[in-house]
């Protein structure tokens, strides 16, 4: 690529792109955004305007993104929001997985036991008085929910709970709360619901019917149900 188009600098409603090419020689790529920086950068200029990176294909080390970040951070008035790149590393890779699988498990969760998964959890059981189950994605309950039951434990606000018999001691979807009634009447318990957050920033339960509507990535990707 010829000099003077490893950089292409877009003006967005949000502030800044940059698109970094990632066919070339990396020190190339500083010196033309030093000098495209340096001719879009005002002198007097008081607006903070934010900067998003796109690396495209290139493989950005944690010392490269520094690079980057303190030579966009020397003109004063930008920010960097954030640096993007279409290439993982293996942890990365892996980790991903595991917060986008189901995790199955068969058997009864007792008082005072805790399963903890990085994705969604299935749990073919009960979760008794005093149990919990906790994951980073939803939690379907293929039996009765008498326990405690955290879904999206690392800030999913769109993680859901299902249950054949939803009974729970406590509901908690990433940082919210929602404490049980005293007393449930089994008997009057007929069909299975879900919890979820509403508009409102609170958990409710209904009929499990209604996640397609609410949540149809669900549908989509989990089955449906």
């Amino acid at each position: 690529m010829k000099t003077g188009q490893n950089v292409v600098i877009k003006g967005t409603k949000d502030g800044l792109t940059l698109q970094l090419n990632d066919k070339c020689a990396y020190n190339e790529l500083i010196e033309e955004l030093t000098e495209k920086l340096d001719a879009v950068t005002k002198d007097g200029q008081d607006t903070l305007i934010t900067v998003s990176v796109q690396t495209g294909n290139r493989y950005i080390t944690e010392e490269e993104k520094e690079t980057l970040k303190s030579l966009i951070r020397q003109r004063r008035h930008l920010v960097v929001e954030e640096i993007k790149s279409n290439v993982l590393t293996i942890d990365e890779a892996v980790r991903w997985k595991e917060e986008n699988e189901i995790v199955s498990y068969a058997g009864r969760i007792r008082s005072g036991q805790v399963l903890e998964v990085p994705g969604d959890l299935l749990l073919i059981g009960d979760v008794n008085p005093g149990g919990k189950v906790m994951a980073g994605g939803s939690i379907y309950v293929a039996g009765a929910l008498k326990g405690v039951a955290h879904a999206g434990c690392y800030g999913n606000d769109q993680a859901v709970i299902t249950a054949a018999k939803m009974m729970p001691s406590q509901l908690r979807i990433s940082s919210y709360l929602n404490r049980a009634p005293d007393r449930y009447d089994e008997e009057e318990i007929t069909e299975s619901e879900c919890a979820f957050i509403n508009d409102e920033n609170q958990i409710v339960i209904d009929r499990l019917q209604v996640l397609k509507y609410l949540r149809p990535d669900i549908s989509t990707f989990k089955g449906g149900f």
